[in-house]
C-alpha cells in the first residue's frame, strides 16, 4: 500500500455512491490554481496564452482567468503565495479542482481511504470547498457546482464589461497535468490515484505529445469528453531537483501547428531544440517567470 495514504485498510466501493470504474463520480477539471507573489506578471503570461481576467474573489487577492472551458485561478493571497513558493517568487501550481457528482461524498470517500484532509475555513458569503493534500503541498479540491450554478457565482464578482465566456484560442482545453515525483515513487503515486480516484494506468507504448517520459494515468469521467491525463515523472539519475510538485499544465488542441501559430501571434515563444520541438503531435512553451510552462498536445476534443 502506498505510504501516501494514512489508512492502509481498503474498504469496498460504495455501490450506492458510484460505480467501481468511477468511484468519485469524476467529471473533469474545474480549475487549476497558481499561487504567486507577483500576480500581474503571471497575468501577462496567461493573457499571452489567450486567457482573459473575468472575475475577482470577494474577499481575497484572487483573480479568475478563463477561455472556453478553461479556468485558471491566480492566488496572490500573501499566506498562500508565500507558502506555495517556498520562499521564492516563481509561481507554483498550488491546487487542482476536480468536478465530481457530490463534493462531500467524494471527500468522505477519499478521506476514509487514507487521504489527508486540508482544513478549510470559508468567510462570510463564501463556499467551503472540501480538499485533500496533493503533491508538494498542493491541494486537490472537490467541486460539484459546475453547471448552471457554479462556485464562481458565490465566491467571485464579475469584472464589469468583460465577456464572462471568452472563446478558446485554437480550441484549447484541459488535457492533463504533469507531476514531478521523487525517485522510485511511481508506484506510490499510481496507487494513490488509482485507489482514490479510479485512474487507469496507460500502457507505456501509448504516449501523447512530444514529452513522453514517465507514467501516464487517465481519469474516469461522467461526460465523454471530460477525462484528463496525469503524467508522473521521476527525476533523471544524478538530478538534484527531486522536489515533488505539479510542474505544468497540458492543453489539448485539435491542430497543434495552428495553435502554435495563433499563440505566437499573441507573443508566446516555443522551445525549438533537437530534443524538443514543435510537431503535429505536440509542442511546449518556453519557461516563463522561472516556472510557468504550458504543453500542447494534439487532442480532437473542442475547447468550448
Amino acid at each position: 500500500m502506498s505510504d501516501l495514504l494514512v489508512n492502509a485498510k481498503r474498504e469496498p466501493l460504495q455501490a450506492s455512491f458510484s460505480d467501481e470504474a468511477n468511484p468519485l463520480g469524476l467529471d473533469g477539471i474545474e480549475f487549476i490554481e497558481y499561487a504567486t507573489p507577483k500576480p500581474q506578471a503571471l497575468g501577462q503570461v496567461l493573457e499571452m496564452m489567450g486567457f482573459k481576467p473575468v472575475a475577482r474573489h470577494r474577499s481575497r487577492e484572487v483573480l479568475l482567468y478563463r477561455q472556453g472551458g478553461l479556468n485558471i485561478v491566480v492566488n496572490a493571497n500573501p499566506v498562500d503565495a508565500k507558502g506555495a513558493a517556498h520562499g521564492g517568487e516563481a509561481p507554483t501550481i498550488s491546487a487542482i479542482a476536480l468536478r465530481v457528482r457530490d463534493a462531500r461524498a467524494a471527500f468522505n470517500f477519499v478521506r476514509e481511504r487514507g487521504a489527508w484532509e486540508v482544513p478549510t475555513k470559508a468567510e462570510v458569503m463564501e463556499l467551503n470547498i472540501p480538499a485533500i493534500h496533493g503533491a508538494g503541498g498542493s491541494r486537490i479540491y472537490f467541486v460539484d457546482r459546475y453547471k448552471e450554478f457554479s462556485i464562481y457565482d458565490v465566491d467571485f464578482i464579475p469584472i464589469p464589461s468583460v465577456d464572462q465566456r471568452p472563446a478558446p484560442t485554437a480550441g484549447l482545453h484541459f488535457f492533463g497535468v504533469v507531476q514531478y515525483i521523487g525517485p522510485e515513487r511511481s508506484y506510490d503515486w499510481m496507487e494513490f490515484y488509482s485507489a482514490l480516484f479510479g485512474m487507469q494506468i496507460i500502457p507505456d507504448e501509448q504516449r501523447f505529445g512530444i514529452m513522453p517520459k514517465g507514467k501516464l494515468l487517465r481519469s474516469p469521467s461522467l461526460s465523454p469528453d471530460a477525462s484528463f491525463m496525469l503524467q508522473l515523472i521521476e527525476p533523471e539519475i544524478n538530478v538534484l531537483d527531486a522536489d515533488e510538485r505539479l510542474q505544468r499544465i497540458g492543453l489539448g488542441v485539435p491542430d497543434v501547428l495552428e495553435a502554435v501559430r495563433a499563440l505566437r501571434q499573441l507573443g508566446v515563444e516555443f522551445v525549438e531544440t533537437q530534443a524538443a520541438h514543435t510537431e503535429s503531435r505536440g509542442a511546449i512553451t518556453k519557461t516563463y517567470l522561472g516556472s510557468v510552462v504550458f504543453e500542447l498536445v494534439q487532442s480532437a476534443r473542442s475547447g468550448s
